[in-house]
Formats: structure tokens, C-alpha cells, sequence
């Protein structure tokens, strides 16, 4: 790969590749101070965000092993997620929207993807980009979509979730990063949402982010087939930092009265606090 150049100017301000010194081959996409991606070049089965990691569970479990998936990614990032499907089920086809070109361009320039990666990415809006896809087309859905260090408004909706179960086949499943802190009203209004369009809806998350301790990223997984749950409960528990599978009358009594949000009334999700995320 190339050298990185340094600080770029990219749609959402200033993007810069940093190198993981503390292992070899792998580098930190930061946007405007905020981490964005990880990527280990020399392994992408690496998964070093938690959250990422938890979604990578997730992929694990929407097929049999090795099987190749269809996938829309929802954000793109440096391609995290695009470059773990490509080596773990090789032969998927996976479309990603960015609306960042010049991001793009930046990781694809100087972080290739794996040899024989069959990824497609395109620039724009990613509701509109998925509202564009035809109907039935993907085994899964991946939303991890940021404007600065907050995922926009149009992403968070009823709308929006019904767009991902368009897109959806039978069986298939979405899957969503929510980033939210103390008192995880954000996190609990998403739950709801969710429920008004999927018959089976968990969380993934860590257990001080679930107890409203401090500010993190909880992964919400949603489809119209039942979760393979005690599954990704044992993938989850062995995780580094274990996170707990939130469910049934548990997930209940988290959403409490959150009521869905709709276009209408949505908000982007809540400004991380001062210090979180290295900002």
C-alpha cells in the first residue's frame, strides 16, 4: 500500500489514516478526531471495535458457514465490515453506500481491499440509494451511518426501517450500530421502531452501555424469522469485552413506553460526550 498522506479534506471535513501501533498492518480511519473505522490489512477477520465485532457475530449467523451472502452496507467507512464478509464467505456480492466519495476514494486508494472481494461501492444518500434497490435482493442490511459523530435523522425511522425490510428477503436479517449514553432514550425509541416493522428484534451491548453507565455503541438486529439467540449469546459471551443478548421480556421491559419514531418527528442520535471516541 500507498503511504497515507495525512490530514484530507473529505465531504464530512478533515479524514486521516492512522497506523495501529500496536499491530502491525492494521490502521484507524479517523474523521474530524473521531474514529471511525479499524481495519487490519494482514487479517481482516480482525474485528478491534467491539461493536463491529458484534456484528461480525451477526454475519457469522445469517447462514450456514462459508455460504456467500448478498449484502447492502449502509455506510462504508474504510470497508470493515465488506472486507471481514469477503474473506469469511467469500464469493458474497456486497453493495456499499458512502456518501463520502473522497473518503472512499482516500481508504480505497491506500486500503486495498482482499483479493477477490466482490464490493461495489457507490456515492450518495444511503436511504435513497437503498430505496432505489430492488425488492427481496439482500440477505442482509447494514446500517452504521454517521454525520460527524451522530447517525442522521432519516436513518432512525419507521420509514426507513420498512425500506431495510423491503430490501430484505425472507429470513434475512438487518442489522444497525446505536450509539447512545445515559439515559438511552435514543437506544429505547430505536427498539420500538424497529418492533413496528420486524417480528423479532434483540440488542447486543455491553452491560455498563446497557445499564445506562456511560455512552456506547449497542447493535440492534432485527428480522422476520426468529434469532439464532443462543447462538449469539456464546459468540457474544467470549468476546474480549462480553456483551449480554437483550431480548423477549428483557427487551421489553428496555423499551418500556419509547414510541416509534416516523419522518415527521425524527431526531439524529444524541452528540456523544466531550472525551468519548478520543473527541
Amino acid at each position: 500500500m500507498r503511504t497515507p498522506p495525512g490530514p484530507t479534506p473529505v465531504l464530512g471535513g478533515t479524514a486521516e489514516l492512522l497506523a495501529d501501533a500496536d499491530r502491525d498492518g492494521s490502521w484507524v480511519l479517523m474523521v474530524e478526531g473521531t474514529p471511525q473505522s479499524h481495519v487490519d490489512l494482514e487479517d481482516p477477520t480482525h474485528l478491534e471495535f467491539e461493536y463491529v465485532r458484534r456484528m461480525g457475530h451477526v454475519l457469522d449467523l445469517a447462514a450456514p458457514e462459508g455460504q456467500p451472502l448478498d449484502a447492502v452496507h449502509l455506510g462504508g467507512g474504510a470497508l470493515t465490515l465488506p472486507r471481514y464478509l469477503a474473506v469469511t464467505r467469500p464469493g458474497s456480492r456486497q453493495r456499499v453506500v458512502e456518501i463520502d466519495a473522497a473518503l472512499t476514494d482516500l481508504v480505497r486508494e491506500h486500503l486495498p481491499l482482499p483479493r477477490g472481494a466482490r464490493v461495489r461501492v457507490r456515492a450518495g444518500d444511503a436511504r435513497e440509494a437503498l430505496e432505489s434497490l430492488r425488492p427481496a435482493s439482500a440477505d442482509v442490511v447494514v446500517t452504521d451511518v454517521f454525520a460527524g459523530a451522530r447517525t442522521p435523522a432519516h436513518f432512525t425511522t419507521v420509514e426507513f426501517a420498512a425500506a431495510v425490510a423491503r430490501v430484505l428477503r425472507p429470513g434475512g436479517v438487518a442489522v444497525a450500530n446505536v450509539a447512545d449514553g445515559p439515559p438511552l432514550r435514543f437506544a429505547r425509541s430505536q427498539v420500538a421502531t424497529l418492533r413496528q416493522v420486524f417480528a423479532h428484534v434483540c440488542l447486543l451491548a455491553e452491560p455498563g452501555t446497557m445499564r445506562g453507565r456511560r455512552f456506547g455503541n449497542l447493535v440492534a438486529v432485527a428480522s422476520d424469522t426468529e434469532l439464532p439467540l443462543a447462538d449469539l449469546s456464546r459468540a457474544c459471551a467470549r468476546d474480549p469485552m462480553p456483551a449480554r443478548v437483550v431480548d423477549g421480556a428483557d427487551l421489553d421491559r428496555f423499551a418500556g413506553k419509547a414510541a416509534p419514531v416516523t419522518d415527521d418527528g425524527a431526531q439524529p442520535s444524541p452528540e456523544p460526550p466531550a472525551g468519548v471516541f478520543g473527541r
